[in-house]
This record gives C-alpha cells, structure tokens and sequence, in this order.
C-alpha cells in the first residue's frame, strides 16, 4: 500500500486537533501504524511535505503517534523500501503551485499549502490515495479532485460533516 499523507493526520493522531472526535484520533493514529508497519509513504523530491511534518511535529522528546511517524519518515525517507520520491515542479513564480497541478477552474482556489500533495499524487505513476483527516476544504473539493485523477481517503467522514453540519 503506498500513500500520500496530510499532515494533518499525524497532527490529529497527536490529538492535536481540537475538532477531531477520538474516533477520528484512532483512525488517523491506526493508518499511520499501518504505514509504518507495512506501508510505503510518497513524498516530493523537494522536500516540501516533510519540512511541513517538521513545522508540525517533533521528532524527539515524549513523542505521540504522529510525532513517532515523523521520527520513521526521517528514519526511511532514503529507503526506497519504504518510501518513494516523487519528481515536482514548482512554477517559477510560486514555490507554493506546480506545474503538475490540475488545470481545473475548479481547483484555482484549493490551498497552495496542500498543492504539493495533489501534485505529489498525479506525479507518481502509480496515483497513491492522499490519507486526509479533518480538513474541510479536501471535501468540498473531492469531486474536482476525483475528476482530476486524484483518490483522497477521507479517515474521518462523521467529523467532517460534523464541522460542515451536513
């Protein structure tokens, strides 16, 4: 199983999120054991995903589920056993938007801190899901995601709707 993973799953497995429900905290904290055990975790040749998990998370001290996956990403990052890398394109201009990003009218909008993602996941041949938590924005973008060629694993539906009131 290879993945893509938000950051903010490991922030929420850290019980970091203020919005995600325990449930929510399980789901992201089990994905990420489970990537860590038997996974693959895709990343960009830029290093743009995991200097946003280093803002986000520590890799010393008492660390919590999330902050152990930064630790294991920082650990295997080389090994291609483990995790793969991904060729990016930043555009000249904007180091936050990618030549490989989607030109969908409907994407113009979508966080240019998650576009290394999305660009992530369209760069790599094989088009890993991205694991995504609690943020909205992701769902109320997955039609235009999906009509793009990117799967998005939402681990926590019920808090999403939860925060949209659906």
């Amino acid at each position: 199983m290879k993945v893509i993973i938000d950051t903010n799953v490991p922030v929420v497995a850290n019980g970091n999120s203020p919005q995600a429900s325990p449930e929510c905290v399980r789901n992201c904290a089990r994905r990420l054991n489970e990537v860590t055990q038997h996974g693959k975790l895709v990343l960009d040749d830029k290093w743009l995903i995991l200097q946003e998990y280093q803002n986000n998370l520590r890799s010393t001290g008492q660390p919590g589920v999330g902050d152990a996956f930064l630790k294991w990403v920082l650990t295997n990052y080389a090994n291609p056993q483990r995790c793969e890398i991904v060729r990016i394109t930043p555009k000249d201009y904007d180091q936050t938007d990618f030549q490989e990003f989607p030109d969908d009218p409907e994407l113009e909008g979508f966080d240019r801190n998650d576009r290394k993602f999305v660009t992530v996941a369209i760069s790599h041949p094989d088009r890993p899901p991205i694991l995504q938590a609690v943020d909205v924005q992701w769902w109320q973008m997955r039609v235009a995601l999906t009509r793009s060629g990117v799967q998005v694993e939402f681990l926590c539906q019920p808090d999403i709707r939860r925060i949209l009131n659906q």
